[in-house]
């Protein structure tokens, strides 16, 4: 069998799993103990991030005709791959919270819902909260105004209920004398 022909399932791989990407991050993990790694890539995978080494000859190919074809120039050294389809900045995040950790891991670049994105970008999308996060946040604001107007309410009721309390009993103070 040539190698062209053992290579070509590797490079359909990785086709397949930017192809719906919402998220792809190119990252130097040159460096990182096998320790580091292990937990860097149980995070990934509860977050539903795939993370994978890939030679880069194999990334290149999968990527032609792309719009990850921009990641081509970044493909140099030790490089890895991760992809999300559902959380467009959860690799980002991740990636760039364990990069402080561990300062061997270097974020080089990627492409988020379709924009290619630099370090400095890839360090900025690592800012954003997730969306879940985000969906909270507006919750929160959309609640907070109605909380706050019950509560106004509630103690209006109570303190007109205790004024009528007040005034029910000074009409029987005068009645009983």
């Amino acid at each position: 069998m040539a190698k062209v022909e053992l290579k070509q399932p590797i490079v359909e791989e990785i086709a397949e799993s930017v192809k719906d990407a919402q998220s792809v991050v190119l990252v130097n993990y040159s460096g990182l103990t096998v320790e580091q790694d292990t937990i860097l890539r149980k995070e990934l995978r509860e977050s539903g991030v795939f993370y994978k080494v890939y030679k880069n000859t194999m990334m290149h190919r999968a990527f032609e005709g792309t719009a990850y074809e921009c990641l081509d120039k970044h493909l140099e050294g030790t490089n890895a791959i991760a992809v999300s389809k559902t959380d467009a900045t959860a690799p980002a995040r991740i990636l760039a919270k364990y990069a402080k950790q561990f300062p061997k891991l270097e974020l080089i670049a990627g492409v988020v819902e379709g924009n290619y994105n630099d370090q400095a970008g890839v360090q900025a999308l690592a800012s954003i909260p997730s969306r879940d996060e985000l969906l909270a946040k507006l919750l929160g604001s959309i609640q907070s105004p109605i909380t706050n107007l019950a509560r106004v309410l509630n103690q209006v009721a109570e303190a007109g209920g205790a004024e009528a309390a007040i005034a029910a009993k000074a009409e029987e103070a005068p009645a009983a004398e």
